[in-house]
């Protein structure tokens, strides 16, 4: 019997300017969030729906949570 297949260790990057987030796996760019859906939806098409993003320990957050997204409150302003 095969062992499991570890799970990648995904990275949300911190925030840009803009405040989006670049999404990685190892040195793969996953691709760009805007918001925690984003992160959900990118890790979905990756094939990589089964971790659970806010609490998962293959994920690693720098530059602030799940729930840090500078910029957005801005935008929902306009």
């Amino acid at each position: 019997m095969a062992p499991p297949t570890p799970h990648p260790h995904i990275v949300v990057h911190a925030p840009a300017l803009d405040g989006s987030r670049r999404v990685t796996a190892g040195d793969t760019v996953l691709g760009i969030a805007s918001h925690l859906d984003d992160v959900v939806e990118i890790l979905r098409m990756a094939d990589l729906d089964r971790i659970e993003v806010e609490e998962s320990d293959f994920v690693e957050w720098q530059g602030g949570g799940p729930e840090d997204w500078p910029g957005l409150s801005e935008r929902d302003e306009d």
